[in-house]
């Protein structure tokens, strides 16, 4: 039973509202009346008004052409391709419900979307302002190397270099194109030739392996200059060391004891009881890498580190240590000269020369040294003497426009001068002076001056020299009579004929300044150093963009490969060639726009 409010009548009611609704319509009409008119009054709900979705979502998208959709969905593509997600990222769950947490509305777009429309997109932009970034640079450098997915495709990657407006070192990947047939040079050129990046007017040169197929690659693709890379150099000279009887031998018992503790848990937990023992640092041993020859030093260095722990664990002979101590000391000049020489952001084709020098000489015998570090020395010597015979003219001439080693110390005073002579010659045929500093407004009214000169109140020096510690030049004497002052002194012996300061002149000029300014110190950066002095060197400044720009190593399209392996996994062998290389292409190049 109910008891009605109203009246406090007793209503059966037996789980329905009906008995209810029939009491309140016969004895209270009046009720039921101002009920239905206070409905009335309530305001209806807009269907269109925003509500939420059984997930938690919102029933009310954005369109996916609002301003903010596509903001949000060009940040899912850079995501993408910056932090190398796959497609499907966005088909998860996890995905789907952090973006519906920030922005209920947003409509979150297909993986089909995002491979058809918004990542090509994103890469057509991109290209644009590489292309562009390109038009700009004085010369451009290339890298080339082919390299093998974890699906056993084949792919070349071409990586650019040039130093841009504000003398900095820029690499761009620019493409990344699959390989099925055979490696061959032929192939190889034909990949290189069909580059469509409009760089052939900057007199680009491509630097690369010392492998034949590179080599008749370069030649057929018709490039003017070809840099093999020092670090596979190093490596050829390395391994030669590493091949010899004694050493071979020396490496396989370290492997053998370092695989005997990766293996053994227990000769393991020994060795690290032994380093607490012996307040050595924790560090796991090291094996080598066959193709990796700083592996087999780093191997033999980190088993010197834990050489006393090694030995109360595991008893080793005193010739092993003593020859692995030899071995290390002889192949750590090659280490840190790779390790210098795979920086991408400072000039490295400049520091071969020395570096070659300095190696070279650092292999000499030296008294006292066993039989087996006098043949190591021997085989890489022999190895690196044989290497850019061709090339030295090239390598010193980009030592010399480095302010670092311009002084060329590793030549004779005829070679040094024949290269500062090169250079002069190559200046010649840089465009005046001039019209480069028109581009900079830096040129005057005519833009005709040779040398070009800043008036300061009256006061003239020669562009480049700073007033700052200079005498200015006396100003010309008032004449002696009306008539020198009308006719004009210079014209009528008044003073000696002005010599025409042609653009050999400038070049010497400007060479013989450089020659003689202090050198810069090894560890400071010569691209800031030729930033701050380019206007005093308006002619050698441009050579000096021309060489610094090109790369002593193809390090960076080795580097290219890594990031290539984390996008082509087997969870992704489906995606297509265009695909790899436009993420391989955002990847590189995104960060830099």
């Amino acid at each position: 039973m109910a008891v009605c409010k109203l009246c406090h009548t007793n209503v059966k009611y037996s789980g329905n509202t009906t008995n209810l609704r029939t009491h309140l319509q016969r004895h209270h009409p009046d009720k039921v009346m101002l009920t239905e008119e206070l409905k009335k009054l309530r305001p209806r709900r807009d269907p269109k008004q925003t509500m939420l979705d059984s997930d938690g979502g919102c029933s009310h998208k954005f369109p996916s052409t609002s301003p903010r959709s596509q903001k949000i969905t060009e940040s899912i593509a850079y995501f993408i391709c910056q932090d190398l997600r796959p497609y499907s990222v966005v088909e998860n769950i996890g995905f789907r419900r952090m973006v519906n947490a920030m922005e209920p509305r947003y409509p979150v777009p297909t993986r089909q979307h995002l491979t058809k429309v918004c990542v090509p997109r994103l890469y057509a932009q991109t290209k644009a302002h590489v292309k562009a970034s390109l038009g700009k640079a004085e010369r451009v450098a290339l890298t080339c190397d082919g390299w093998t997915s974890r699906t056993t495709e084949a792919y070349v990657t071409i990586t650019a270099h040039f130093i841009n407006e504000e003398w900095e070192l820029v690499m761009y990947v620019l493409q990344t194109r699959d390989m099925p047939e055979s490696h061959t040079g032929h192939n190889l050129a034909e990949h290189l030739r069909k580059a469509e990046w409009e760089i052939t007017e900057k007199d680009p040169v491509i630097v690369t392996d010392n492998a034949s197929n590179m080599t008749i690659a370069a030649e057929e693709a018709a490039f003017t200059l070809h840099v093999k890379c020092y670090a596979h150099t190093l490596n050829l000279a390395a391994q030669r060391a590493l091949k010899i009887t004694a050493v071979a031998r020396l490496l396989g018992r370290v492997r053998r004891i370092v695989n005997f503790f990766r293996r053994s848990t227990t000769a393991n937990h020994m060795l690290k009881e032994k380093q607490r023992l012996l307040q050595l640092p924790e560090h796991k041993l090291m094996t080598d890498v066959v193709t990796r020859w700083n592996s087999a030093h780093d191997m033999l260095e980190r088993f010197l580190e834990q050489q006393p722990a090694i030995c109360a664990a595991l008893l080793s002979s005193e010739s092993d240590v003593t020859t692995a101590e030899e071995v290390v000391s002889a192949l750590k000049p090659m280490k840190e000269a790779t390790q210098y020489m795979s920086k991408e952001k400072t000039p490295t084709l400049s520091v071969i020369a020395p570096l070659q020098d300095t190696l070279i000489n650092g292999l000499k015998p030296i008294e006292g040294e066993s039989a087996v570090i006098k043949v190591m020395k021997a085989a890489m010597s022999g190895d690196l003497q044989k290497r850019y015979i061709d090339l030295k003219a090239t390598l010193h001439a980009c030592s010399a426009m480095d302010p670092r080693f311009k002084s060329l110390p590793f030549l004779t005073e005829n070679q040094r001068q024949e290269v500062y002579d090169g250079l002069i010659a190559e200046a010649q045929d840089q465009p005046m002076p001039s019209e480069r500093a028109q581009e900079n407004g830096s040129a005057d009214d005519e833009g005709m001056a040779s040398e070009e000169e800043t008036v300061d109140d009256g006061v003239r020096f020669k562009e480049g020299e700073s007033s700052q510690g200079q005498h200015p030049p006396p100003r010309n004497p008032k004449p002696s009579c009306p008539l020198a002052a009308l006719l004009g002194g210079e014209r009528y012996g008044g003073g000696a004929q002005p010599k025409t300061n042609t653009q050999e002149n400038q070049a010497k000029q400007q060479m013989t300044r450089y020659k003689e300014a202090d050198l810069l110190e090894v560890k400071e950066d010569p691209l800031v150093w030729w930033k701050e002095h380019q206007y005093e060197y308006l002619l050698l400044s441009h050579l000096a963009k021309r060489y610094l720009c090109i790369p002593g190593t193809s390090v960076s399209t080795e580097r290219v490969f890594s990031t290539a392996g984390d996008i082509v996994t087997t969870q992704r062998s489906a995606l297509l060639p265009d695909h790899i290389d436009q993420i391989i292409f955002l990847n590189k190049n995104l960060k830099r726009m």
